[in-house]
C-alpha cells in the first residue's frame, strides 16, 4: 500500500495540551470552574506543556492565567486524557492530547492575566455538563 504525500500534510501529528478541572465546595455542592475561549465556548482553563514544570503544573499556571487561580491543590497525575481537537484562531484544527489535572482551588484572585478576554463562571457539574462542547472535558467531569 503507498500512501500519498498529500495524507501527511492533511493529516497533522497531534499536540499535547494540558487542562485544569478546577472545583471547590459550592453552597450547594461541588462546583467546577469554566472560562470562555477565545471563540467563546465555554471550556476547562487549556494550553501548552512548559519547559520546566511538570504537566500538573502548567495545568495550574492556566488555570491562573485563564480563570484566577491564584492558589490550589494539583494532582500528579491526569484525572482523564482524551483525544480532542485544538482549534486555532486561524480555523486549522489539529488532533490533541489532552491530559486533564484536577484542581482543588483554595483561592481565586479578580485580577488575573486574562481577565478582559475571558469570562468565568462557577458551576455545578450537572450544569458544566451541559455547558462543555467537548466529550472529553465532560467526561473529565466525572472525577471530581
Amino acid at each position: 500500500m503507498t500512501i500519498s504525500p498529500d495524507f501527511e500534510r492533511a493529516t497533522p501529528a497531534p499536540c499535547v495540551q494540558v487542562a485544569a478541572l478546577c472545583h471547590r465546595k459550592g453552597p450547594k455542592g461541588r462546583e467546577v470552574l469554566l472560562v470562555t475561549s477565545s471563540r467563546g465556548r465555554w471550556i476547562l482553563p487549556k494550553g501548552w506543556p512548559i519547559d520546566g514544570k511538570t504537566d500538573g503544573e502548567a495545568a495550574l499556571q492556566e488555570a491562573w492565567e485563564e480563570g484566577g487561580v491564584r492558589d490550589g491543590q494539583v494532582t500528579a497525575k491526569p484525572i482523564a486524557k482524551f483525544l480532542g481537537i485544538k482549534r486555532y484562531n486561524s480555523g486549522e484544527e489539529v488532533p490533541a492530547h489532552v491530559r486533564v489535572y484536577g484542581v482543588k482551588v483554595r483561592d481565586l484572585s479578580s485580577k488575573f492575566p486574562e481577565v478582559s478576554q475571558r469570562e468565568r463562571r462557577w458551576v455545578s457539574l450537572t450544569k458544566a455538563a451541559k455547558m462543555l462542547a467537548d466529550k472529553g472535558f465532560r467526561k473529565a467531569l466525572k472525577a471530581v
